[in-house]
């Protein structure tokens, strides 16, 4: 930190109690200045060699015909004077040619008050508005770190510091050097701490473009804004580096803004509802300024808070919904969550449509599975309404809606059979893993329906599988015909089916995969002579009453059982057990 040091002679001032000061000297003192409750007895002929202002009420003492001030004896008494009693004394001590030490946090002060006592260069030369002037051209508006110190205690020194222009002064320097080119930043600063260790050699990282954004935290918001402002109007600083100034902000000073932060007390709420508002005022328009968590964060931040709805930032996160993680939304109620669904759906453009639809699909699938575990919040009206919106978006497996779906069930047994069979539309069996396949034809609370459509798909992609390895040998890759769909059945044929039908296929199902490990020349020999009659016993009862020929088609031609939409062709589920 830069500083200056004026005057030659010790420092006589002394105190006595916290409201009195007074110069140890062999003259007694013959005027008392009195500022706020502080009184300070000096002597009249330093004061007046140095200050304009002091003359003339010294002078009025007699006449009492300035109206600043009331006699009492040899006392003058000034109201206010910028930076009170501290500020006046390193007045005083000038006028006494007193040592007195000038830094970024008096400066300001220092300068205001020598302003109000009138100590210019027409009383005697080298006076102390002088002095400070020079230190502060000189030194601290030099000074990178001094700068923003100094622009912080003008905030408590308005308007004096404004009409003196000492607050634009260091906004400019502040602008000046936050655009500079990085490889000509030689001061200290925050990024500085990290170093790297090369050969024995300490070097300091290459300087980023954001240097300087944790050093402007500390800033109260109405200067900080003036400094974004300031840096915005030259044009040198790109968006996403403001953006970068903005979320560090808010990182440090919005409670709520992270998780650590939640548990902070606020005893001020409308403060930080105002500081909020703020800093999504600076949000540049620029899309892509700002981060996507970013955004989440500071919407979650103002929800803690109790902010009133910000459209444009519910809009902002909506837009850009897909580049969200599951930790930021999962802060977010259900009826939010929907709102930005809704936004998404609107604003998404066909530009790279198909992967942020992929992964707003995948967010929401996450959101509802651990949503679910809430199950007084989460209805299945919410579920099936925020489902439902998303149901379309590509997938390349259904595993995160089968995981949403099962939690969901498990929270709410108390659905019926009906509701089970809409929700469970959602998923398209052929598209689960091997894993959720195993997970799902053991699960009870699933409808028997969806656990028999899960064995055929899974059957019938061992069969492919099975019958491509075995083409290598044989010359046939032509897998086997399975229905698609169960569209066709209606529900008493469905809870026809008993315990051994579905026994019948998982046995088989897991002799496809044995067989897998065997030798590839007998793999389909193998699997032909082991099955048939589970199957058929259980398709003749499938199809039993049906024209095959129009229910019946290749596996890459099939519907998605997940996208029936007809409720009166497609049989219900069940409660039915196994």
């Amino acid at each position: 930190m830069k500083f200056m040091k004026l005057g030659s002679k010790p420092d006589s001032f002394q105190s006595e109690g916290d409201n009195v000061r007074y110069v140890s000297s062999d003259l007694a003192t013959d005027v008392i200045v009195t500022i706020g409750d502080v009184k300070f007895y000096l002597h009249k002929f330093p004061l007046l060699s140095k200050s304009a202002r002091l003359q003339k009420l010294i002078a009025a003492t007699s006449s009492n015909e300035d109206n600043e001030i009331h006699q009492e004896e040899d006392e003058i008494v000034i109201p206010e004077i910028p930076g009170g009693a501290a500020s006046f004394e390193i007045c005083a001590k000038f006028c006494y040619g007193m040592t007195v030490t000038l830094n970024a946090y008096n400066v300001v002060a220092a300068r205001c008050a020598a302003e109000f006592l009138e100590m210019h260069e027409t009383v005697e030369k080298g006076n102390l508005v002088y002095k400070i002037e020079v230190f502060l051209n000189s030194s601290i508006l030099q000074s990178w770190k001094d700068s923003i110190i100094t622009l912080q205690t003008t905030r408590a020194l308005s308007p004096h510091a404004e009409e003196l222009k000492l607050t634009g002064r260091c906004l400019e320097s502040i602008a000046s050097r936050a655009c500079i080119d990085t490889s000509r930043v030689e001061w200290s600063y925050t990024y500085s701490k990290k170093k790297n260790l090369d050969n024995g050699l300490r070097r300091p990282q290459a300087v980023p473009r954001d240097w300087w954004v944790e050093d402007l935290c500390d800033l109260h918001i109405a200067l900080y804004k003036r400094v974004i402002a300031a840096i915005e109007s030259r044009g040198k600083v790109s968006a996403d580096v403001i953006g970068e100034a903005l979320h560090a902000y808010a990182t440090k000073r919005v409670p709520g803004f992270s998780k650590s932060s939640s548990s902070v007390q606020i005893t001020d709420y409308a403060k930080y509802r105002a500081l909020v508002g703020s800093i999504i005022e600076m949000i540049p328009e620029e899309k892509r300024s700002v981060s996507s968590s970013f955004l989440t964060k500071l919407l979650r931040a103002s929800i803690f808070l109790g902010c009133d709805e910000e459209t444009g930032l519910i809009n902002r996160v909506g837009e850009r919904l897909d580049e969200a993680s599951l930790s930021d939304v999962m802060l977010y109620d259900v009826d939010l969550m929907l709102n930005l669904v809704e936004v998404f759906l609107k604003s998404r453009s066909e530009e790279d449509d198909v992967t942020r639809k992929a992964s707003v699909a995948k967010l929401v699938d996450g959101y509802l599975a651990e949503r679910s575990r809430d199950s007084d919040k989460l209805t299945l009206q919410k579920f099936l309404a925020i489902a439902e919106m998303v149901s379309g978006f590509p997938r390349q497996s259904h595993d995160g809606v089968y995981r949403a779906i099962d939690m969901f069930l498990k929270e709410h047994p108390e659905i019926n059979k009906s509701e089970k069979k809409r929700i469970c539309r959602l998923m398209d069996c052929r598209k689960l893993s091997v894993e959720a396949c195993a997970h799902a034809v053991q699960n009870e609370r699933l409808p028997m329906r969806v656990v028999v459509q899960v064995l055929f798909f899974e059957q019938a992609r061992a069969n492919n599988n099975n019958n491509n390895n075995g083409s290598s040998s044989t010359g046939n890759s032509t897998p086997e015909i399975i229905p698609a769909s169960r569209s066709t059945n209606t529900e008493d044929e469905t809870e026809s089916w008993d315990t051994e039908d579905i026994k019948t296929l998982r046995g088989e199902l897991a002799s496809l995969r044995l067989a897998k490990n065997q030798q590839q020349e007998n793999i389909k020999g193998k699997l032909v002579k082991g099955g048939g009659l589970g199957v058929s016993r259980v398709f003749s009862k499938l199809w039993s009453g049906k024209e095959r020929s129009g229910e019946m088609m290749s596996s890459s031609g099939t519907s998605s059982p997940g996208s029936i939409n007809d409720d009166s062709k497609s049989s219900s589920s069940t409660n039915k057990k196994h």
